[in-house]
């Protein structure tokens, strides 16, 4: 055996960490794909119908743009921490399977969202999974700062603690959503939208911090 096919094979290297990365890959892809599936209009309807048919889908476009855009992000967040480990190991590989099993589970939870938006349980389903998946990529990424630390490559401490809160704001803020939707649901959705300045804040430090690392450099 060559020194690339040993590589590819052993656990703990970077052939590894590309494996996982292909799989990733593909569950993401077919989450994404499967949030599609409750958008339809039935065949053979009337005028008065087709257009009904399309009002009632309005919610399913809804959640499906919305879900799309989270796993776009868990995506993204996904493949940035993968791209960065050193190595990979048993740890690894149990958070990573773990995340793919959260993100493939992703389409329930949309579809109760699109169906019942005005039930507690829906919305609170929908903020803890997203909640509880986002955890999933935070393990992974202290993980990965820690094998970091561990191999003695050169770490940009405050941009570290930045990506992590920028994961975390996601988990704090889904998480707060999912008991809030159980006494109003209405305000729970709109907590959702807090994201969107926290993580605008969150990546301006961000890029602030790299540039800065790069500087002392």
């Amino acid at each position: 055996m060559d020194h690339a096919s040993a590589a590819a094979a052993a656990p703990g290297t970077s052939g590894g960490s590309e494996r996982l990365t292909a799989l990733s890959d593909g569950v993401f892809a077919i989450a994404m794909t499967l949030l599609v599936l409750d958008v339809s209009v039935p065949p053979g309807l009337g005028s008065a119908g087709f257009h009904e048919a399309l009002h009632e889908n309005v919610p399913n476009l809804l959640a499906y743009v919305l879900s799309f855009a989270v796993i776009s992000q868990f995506w993204w967040d996904h493949r940035r921490i993968l791209a960065t480990l050193p190595t990979t190991d048993f740890g690894v590989t149990c958070l990573t399977l773990t995340g793919l099993g959260l993100i493939a589970l992703m389409p329930f939870p949309t579809s109760l969202l699109a169906e019942y938006g005005g039930e507690p349980l829906a919305v609170a389903v929908y903020s803890g999974g997203v909640a509880v998946t986002n955890l999933a990529h935070v393990a992974l990424l202290l993980v990965s700062h820690r094998l970091q630390r561990r191999g003695g490559l050169p770490v940009n401490v405050r941009a570290q603690r930045l990506d992590v809160a920028d994961l975390a704001s996601t988990v704090v803020i889904f998480g707060a959503a999912a008991p809030l939707a159980f006494v109003s649901p209405g305000p729970a959705k709109l907590l959702w939208i807090l994201l969107v300045p926290a993580k605008m804040l969150i990546g301006r430090s961000q890029r602030r911090a790299v540039g800065a690392g790069h500087g002392a450099a």
